[in-house]
């Protein structure tokens, strides 16, 4: 009941935050005052944020050490392995889904708004995004560092280092380590719980904001996009709680039960790291051991970001179609095999779906101009993407967690008691196997 009170509370919020937002647009004079307005609720939002991002490190950090100092070295590659399948598979589905629906609705067809100058830029940072820097940025220099920018990737070495050195170590000095870790670890999903009564505020907040700013006339305008976008997403939903049904059974449903709130969550504040502790929370909950959760989920943030590459393939064909550019079906297949592979390096870069997208443009004659089409959207866009990735990544931790098995672990905690799982070792909830 307390957790459901929550979710009514956010949803709550995230409604009150549409009407004043509204209410802020139209009693504003112009652009430039509706920003100063929305700058008051922004702070609101980045405090709340701010609240996240200091969880965060921590909580990789101690879920992930703490599962892997019992664990079998050749588990780590087993499970990276089995992780890797799901997020390409995934990824393609993905892609394919965004390309269909951009083709099938051809919603840059009947924009009715001036295009852009071909010739203008977006001056987003897209030199940012190579394969050498992502590789080289992936290894920590200083585990300080890491910690500090909050680099989950980063953290996730040194973790792993940090947990076979650990589980390699034999006396009374590891064992004590190990159970400090433990309970670092149920004390940072203690504090999520704190801060995640902050939520509904946040929310409203965030979503004030977005529509202070925007208005609700925007959704009239790219009426078709956003339509036909968000129907994509749908069916992306609905594609991957089909193939998670055919792994976990019913306990699919019931794994959506729990992570509503951290996709309401990321759906309003368009934040991937105001979700993140939640989503490992509901995770555990679940029965997902913490060594699973604390390896598959930061990887997943890296690499299996589904509804991103949705609105990447959506994204690339929009721009065509609006500016009457012809993309024959080989072009569109070439164009998904290289946003399959720019997409992997989209971690730490900041509005990293838009910068893969303006990074992409110029290879296939596209004008990069296009995105200032978008720009104006993104926000909702965003909203809608960020959400999808929660989901995609809860059920492939979910899945890798059942194809796992760690049958030699407890018993998964039953639905009833899951209430009482702050109670438990974290080490105590394991895959459902």
């Amino acid at each position: 009941m307390k957790k459901n009170r929550l979710t009514t509370w956010i949803i709550g919020g995230m409604i009150l935050g549409l009407m004043v937002g509204y209410l802020c647009h139209s009693q504003a004079h112009d652009a430039a005052e509706a920003k100063v307005i929305a700058g008051y609720f922004s702070v609101v939002t980045d405090i709340f944020l701010r609240l996240i991002k200091m969880i965060i490190a921590p909580l990789v950090f101690a879920t992930l050490v703490s599962g892997m100092a019992r664990s079998e070295p050749g588990s780590i590659g087993r499970i990276g392995l089995k992780a890797m399948t799901w997020f390409l598979s995934a990824s393609v589905i993905s892609l394919l889904i965004g390309m269909l629906f951009s083709n099938y609705f051809e919603p840059g067809r009947s924009l009715a708004l001036p295009l852009p100058d071909a010739s203008a830029t977006t001056k987003l940072a897209t030199g940012s995004l190579n394969f050498k820097d992502f590789l080289t940025h992936v290894f920590p220099r200083s585990f300080f560092e890491a910690m500090a920018g909050n680099e989950i990737l980063q953290i996730l070495v040194f973790s792993i280092f940090f947990g076979f050195a650990l589980s390699s170590l034999q006396g009374k000095g590891p064992r004590v380590l190990v159970h400090a870790i433990d309970e670092t670890a149920n004390t940072m999903l203690k504090i999520t719980d704190y801060v995640m009564r902050f939520a509904p505020i946040g929310v409203f907040a965030a979503v004030a904001a977005a529509i202070t700013v925007q208005g609700l006339d925007v959704l009239t305008t790219y009426g078709k996009f956003l339509g036909s976008f968000f129907l994509a997403l749908a069916v992306l939903w609905l594609v991957l709680i089909s193939v998670g049904f055919l792994f976990l059974g019913r306990d699919v449903f019931r794994l959506i039960g729990l992570i509503k709130e951290p996709m309401i969550i990321a759906f309003s504040t368009a934040s991937s790291e105001a979700s993140y502790p939640k989503t490992i929370e509901q995770l555990e909950k679940f029965g997902v051991s913490s060594k699973i959760t604390g390896f598959v989920l930061p990887l997943g943030y890296s690499f299996n970001l589904d509804g991103s590459m949705v609105y990447q393939a959506f994204a690339v064909l929009f721009i065509a179609q609006a500016y009457g550019i012809h993309m024959s079906i080989s072009h569109q297949i070439t164009i998904l095999l290289v946003l399959m592979v720019s997409s992997k390096g989209m971690a730490g870069v900041s509005r990293a779906s838009l910068v893969v997208v303006a990074a992409v443009l110029p290879m296939f004659n596209l004008p990069e101009a296009g995105l200032l089409l978008i720009m104006g959207v993104d926000q909702f866009l965003d909203m809608g993407r960020t959400a999808t990735n929660v989901l995609g990544n809860s059920i492939a931790t979910a899945v890798v967690a059942k194809w796992e098995g760690v049958e030699n672990e407890s018993q998964v905690i039953p639905m009833e008691s899951a209430a009482h799982a702050e109670h438990l070792p974290v080490l105590a909830k394991v895959a459902n196997g």
